[in-house]
């Protein structure tokens, strides 16, 4: 990547022209990514890619008004016209009550070093040695048959944030993914499955065979799956599944859905929606973290928050226009991108481990299901009302027994919630994270 003008000095000037040109206020963000991957199937080189983009957003304010533009040319002439577009459109978009900068006092004062980038950027032979792995491991699992193919990437980022109040800041991460998804059986009986690992550093990187073998170990032991009957039991979720909770927490307090009145937790603040032993935490400055980053996407500070404590919920997820909807203050939570204003979202969210293993979690239920995978996304976020379709395993007698396909599993968002027990397996993995859920009372049925 070409960048001759330092991000910060870039903007800066943007926003200079931008209130030359009459805007009362404005920001700048700008994203410059280097991208890089490989893939294969069947041990054969499928494609080899190298991506650079750099991409401007700027914000501008009249009064009320706001607009929004955004480029990935970041020459002169075309900035200027960036500048003259986002000004025109400011002048006659309508008013948005909640719009606006931050007060100085809530811009980040100090912003913190993040351990979140790798310095070094592997070659493209790194990447294929760690697909191929990746595939050969999972392949060799007897029983494995097909193959859908194996990937390795990398990748870089830089991001860079002005505002015409104050606040200069940029920081730049890592990220280093492999993984592959191969099929098991024959004709009518053949059963997929996949296997993946992401981290910061290329050294954290799980070992591309040992997640090969996990992905063909799953496949195989998918095969003979049947469809489940109707019943009342106990699920209990797989870690790469138990997340997926979180999310619809994190969607139903979030500002915007309080501030609409469209969720079903909208009157539960500082009140119990989970058991007394649980706590979920939102870490934007945890170490290594895959969503770690200094500040908020508003310039405003950001920290370390128990979202959940003791069951008891504390706090929404607010930037600032859906923070002066409620009345509140934003808690720093504003993400964004170079063509949409700021919105809420979590960082690194998780839930604590609880003190069980999952073996113990599961050992006195004679009769469950324990979700290895859901597809579909049937959530209503007024009521809370869940079911989503799933596969995995029956649960016998505290074991895993055989495999279930073609299932839904359904509830009550709240209920669920209330009656979870978390194990004590919690592994950061992906940008929201759990250890294996138990959940009583919930309905398994056929699809």
């Amino acid at each position: 990547m070409t960048a001759s003008v330092d991000p910060l000095s870039l903007l800066e000037d943007l926003i200079g022209k931008a209130k030359a040109s009459g805007a009362e206020a404005a920001d700048a963000v700008l994203f410059e990514s280097i991208g890089l991957s490989h893939s294969q199937r069947l041990g054969n080189p499928e494609r080899l890619e190298r991506e650079e983009s750099q991409d401007v957003g700027l914000r501008v304010m009249i009064g009320k008004r706001q607009a929004i533009v955004s480029s990935t040319d970041l020459g002169k002439a075309s900035l200027d016209e960036l500048v003259e577009r986002a000004v025109a459109m400011a002048r006659v978009v309508p008013e948005d009550p909640y719009c606006g900068l931050a007060d100085k006092g809530e811009l980040a004062a100090a912003i913190p070093e993040l351990d979140i980038l790798d310095p070094e950027e592997p070659a493209a032979e790194v990447l294929i040695e760690r697909a191929r792995a990746c595939e050969e491991a999972a392949r060799a699992v007897s029983g494995v048959t097909n193959s859908e193919g194996a990937e390795a990437g990398w990748g870089r980022v830089q991001i860079a944030l002005v505002t015409s109040n104050g606040f200069a800041g940029s920081y730049a991460r890592s990220s280093h993914s492999v993984g592959v998804s191969v099929v098991a059986g024959e004709g009518l009986g053949m059963e997929s499955d996949y296997e993946f690992s992401s981290a910061v550093f290329g050294s954290e990187l799980e070992d591309p065979g040992s997640v090969g073998r996990t992905a063909g170990e799953r496949a195989v032991r998918r095969l003979g799956a049947h469809k489940p009957e109707t019943e009342k039991l106990s699920i209990v979720y797989d870690p790469r599944v138990s997340m997926g909770l979180l999310r619809h927490l994190a969607g139903a307090i979030s500002g915007p859905s309080i501030a609409r009145g469209t969720s079903f937790l909208k009157d539960k603040l500082g009140e119990q929606i989970f058991a007394e032993g649980i706590t979920i935490i939102d870490d934007p400055h945890r170490p290594h973290g895959l969503s770690s980053k200094p500040f908020d996407g508003e310039g405003l500070a950001n920290r370390k928050l128990n979202i959940v404590e003791g069951g008891k919920l504390t706090t929404w997820i607010l930037d600032l226009s859906s923070a002066r909807q409620l009345g509140l203050k934003s808690t720093g939570h504003a993400a964004r991108g170079t063509s949409s204003p700021p919105s809420p979202s979590t960082s690194n969210l998780y839930m604590a481990p609880g003190k069980v293993s999952p073996e113990a979690l599961m050992a006195d239920i004679d009769k469950g299901f324990y979700v290895t995978s859901m597809m579909g996304m049937g959530i209503n976020g007024v009521t809370g009302d869940y079911s989503r379709g799933a596969s995995g395993f029956r649960i016998e007698n505290g074991k895993l027994g055989a495999p279930i396909s073609e299932a839904t599993v359904a509830g009550n968002l709240k209920d669920m919630f209330l009656n979870l027990t978390p194990a004590d397996d919690l592994v950061f993995k992906y940008g929201a994270n759990a250890p294996t859920l138990r959940i009583e009372g919930m309905t398994l049925a056929g699809a």
